[in-house]
């Protein structure tokens, strides 16, 4: 078997030999039959000089180099001249900076990578043109970041915009983190330390100890060694505002609300699931009697005996709630009634459980100037307590309820004795039977027509900030009469109409006509919106085709007070309103 193989190995390599010298033959035959012909023999020549080239020098021997002539070793790196020539060290790194320079020159320019557009728009910028000369400063220093010894006296505004985009770019780590600790702050505003240690958060405490705000988000290596310090060393705090801080126990807030209760003014708590249950709300209650502001957002310790624990701030005038839970009925109209006459700002969000029952219900009519009774389902009575009690708001919240009434929203906005909210978000506030998406034709679920009427007449003189994103049982003939060009609004600026899909270029036109400082409408989901004519200064967000720019800024130079008055006077000579802007 061995002789065997060895003689086929030997036929193979035979055969190869011949195949490559007849091949070399057949070569020899083209060019000359080639050259007979009157033919170039260029080819023939190029071909004979590449079999009879010398082969590159292996890595380890010497060479020339092709450029400067030098001898040098050859390495596995080494790089190829332009004349097929090996080239020393100095010389390659030379020829392939000029490589990545004419590649670059010649790469086409990308306006903006998408994903940077999308997080500049998850973070409200919707600006275009040049930036500032501050904006570019700030954004080298956050570059550099890891090159800065101090940035010396800035001022607290430009300090804060610093730390949001260090936090945006994790860049906000302990050896950075120091250049934020300034002795003579009075305020302080981490907004992502998740990068932080135990260590650092003393270091706030030791190099100001006279703070008065401080703000960490995403803090999660707060602890209690951190929460002891604070209580010896910042004897000056009047706002403290922590998202994340798990690993502080009860225990610990209560000792904090014990020794800085009577001096702290605001309080802002988000994301707390292991500890800050009905206990520590209590003695928030108890020894804090001056608190202005709360917000306690998605703490899952806390239950029904923090409402109560909360109705008996008598110096509350900022609430912000968004519980795990669902709040009995009862609870939360007796917390309007004790809180609500000083509130300028109140916002609730996904609070009400139709599976509860009230007793009070049958003979409960808190306003019966403004609401029949019959007008109302159970869940309908903490408007109408909102409506009786809150008569200060300037910011109002209540989003995410499935169960209010249309008829129950417009009564809250008709006859309320408040002045015109700055702010109102009544977003997904919509019925949920899947099997009817319409919702129920007599009585509709959520913020509806008659509502957003009423709101609108209500605030529409005052009123900054609008959404109502998701109320799909808004009609296109109340966004028509709301926006319809006439009626005015002067001081909104920004309109949030996502999901509401009957609305369409008509609804939008009207808004720019409606709306005189408007600057950013966003229309997602509204896929009836198309072709309209955005006004200059106005950013609109949601186009609905695939090939188009989400945003849309208006470039049109334009008089947009004459431009309107004459499209009215047109309209009104044909009897009919243009939906397009002309």
């Amino acid at each position: 078997m061995a002789a065997e193989r060895t003689r086929k190995r030997k036929r193979d390599q035979e055969a190869t030999i011949a195949k490559i010298k007849k091949g070399k033959v057949n070569k020899k035959k083209a060019a000359k039959t080639k050259k007979k012909k009157g033919g170039s023999d260029d080819e023939s020549d190029f071909e004979m000089a590449e079999m009879y080239k010398k082969a590159k020098p292996m890595p380890g021997q010497l060479a020339n180099c092709e450029l400067c002539e030098k001898r040098f070793t050859v390495t596995a790196y080494s790089k190829a001249g332009p004349d097929g020539g090996l080239l020393c060290t100095p010389c390659g790194k030379e020829i392939q900076k000029e490589a990545k320079i004419a590649e670059k020159a010649n790469k086409p320019v990308v306006r903006k990578a998408r994903r940077k557009i999308e997080s500049n728009r998850l973070d409200g910028l919707t600006t275009r043109g040049s930036k500032t000369l501050q904006q570019l400063c700030i954004e080298k220093l956050a570059k550099h970041s890891e090159d800065i010894e101090e940035f010396g006296e800035i001022p607290e505004a430009i300090l804060n915009r610093l730390s949001e985009i260090f936090g945006k770019k994790r860049a906000m780590r302990s050896s950075t983190f120091k250049l934020f600790l300034q002795p003579d702050l009075d305020n302080l505003a981490i907004h992502e330390a998740a990068y932080l240690e135990t260590e650092d958060f003393n270091q706030i405490f030791a190099v100001i100890p006279t703070i008065k705000k401080l703000i960490l988000r995403n803090c999660c290596q707060f602890k209690d060694s951190n929460m002891e310090y604070m209580i010896e060393k910042a004897k000056d705090l009047v706002d403290v505002q922590l998202l994340g801080a798990n690993l502080v126990s009860n225990d610990n807030w209560i000792n904090f609300f014990i020794a800085r209760g009577p001096e702290l003014k605001s309080l802002k708590l988000e994301w707390l699931d292991a500890a800050f249950n009905d206990q520590a709300v209590e003695a928030l209650s108890t020894f804090c009697p001056n608190l202005e502001r709360l917000k306690l957002e998605r703490c899952k310790q806390l239950g029904v005996d923090s409402i109560d624990a909360i109705a008996r701030m008598e110096h509350l005038q900022h609430l912000t709630l968004k519980l795990y839970i669902h709040i009995p009925r009862e609870r939360l109209i007796n917390l309007i009634g004790s809180v609500g006459g000083n509130l300028r700002t109140f916002c609730l969000e996904n609070f009400l459980d139709n599976t509860e029952t009230d007793e009070m219900d049958e003979d409960y009519v808190p306003n019966e100037t403004t609401e029949p009774k019959e007008a109302h389902k159970p869940d309908d009575h903490v408007l109408a307590a909102i409506n009786s009690n809150c008569t200060h708001l300037e910011k109002f919240r209540f989003s995410d309820n499935n169960e209010c009434t249309d008829a129950g929203y417009a009564n809250l906005f008709t006859g309320w004795n408040n002045p015109p909210l700055r702010y109102a978000d009544l977003s997904s506030t919509r019925d949920l039977d899947n099997t009817n998406p319409e919702g129920p034709e007599d009585l509709p679920i959520g913020l509806a027509s008659s509502g957003f009427k009423a709101l609108m007449a209500h605030s529409g003189s005052r009123i900054e900030y609008l959404d109502i994103a998701s109320c799909r049982h808004i009609n296109h003939e109340a966004l028509a009469h709301v926006f319809d060009g006439v009626k005015q609004y002067p001081h909104l600026r920004e309109i949030n109409m996502s999901f509401c899909t009957v609305a369409d270029t008509q609804t939008v036109a009207g808004i720019f006509r409606s709306c005189p400082r408007i600057k950013k409408v966003v229309t997602f989901g509204c896929f009836e919106v198309q072709e309209v004519i955005v006004p200059k200064g106005i950013v609109l967000i949601g186009a609905p085709r695939a090939h188009d720019a989400i945003e849309q800024f208006g470039d049109t130079v334009m008089d947009f007070q004459k431009e309107l008055q004459s499209e009215m006077d047109r309209d009104r000579a044909m009897g009919r309103i243009v939906p397009v802007m002309g």
